[in-house]
């Protein structure tokens, strides 16, 4: 299942870069986990603009028909799964955390001055 979702992060993230939507320009396919038995793989992206990254989710749910006609032209599977994108949580807890930890240091660096 590995080598499986790989090979669909690499083909989708490919094709949604040939996307031209401007909702769609800063994502990255972070990770693909498909059922075993593939009707189904939630595709996890992640936005450079955390603020407008649902808006890409939805746009991509409804890219998602295409996408998923490109991956069966792409990759041969027995079947080809439906697609549903979702953003990365671990990305925007990662940010989350990431500032917590710089307004902690500015707090320390004020406090010393």
């Amino acid at each position: 299942m590995r080598k499986v979702n790989s090979t669909l992060r690499e083909v989708l993230a490919d094709e949604i870069e040939r996307l031209t939507a401007p909702r769609l320009e800063l994502l990255s396919v972070t990770g693909v986990d498909t059922s075993p038995d593939l009707p189904r793989a939630t595709v996890y992206v992640s936005a450079l603009d955390l603020e407008n990254a649902q808006e890409a989710v939805t746009a991509l749910n409804r890219a998602a028909p295409r996408l998923q006609s490109a991956l069966a032209r792409q990759v041969r599977m027995k079947y080809t799964p439906h697609l549903e994108f979702a953003l990365d949580e671990g990305v925007v807890q990662g940010d989350r955390i990431d500032s917590i930890l710089r307004q902690i240091a500015e707090d320390r660096t004020s406090e010393e001055e």
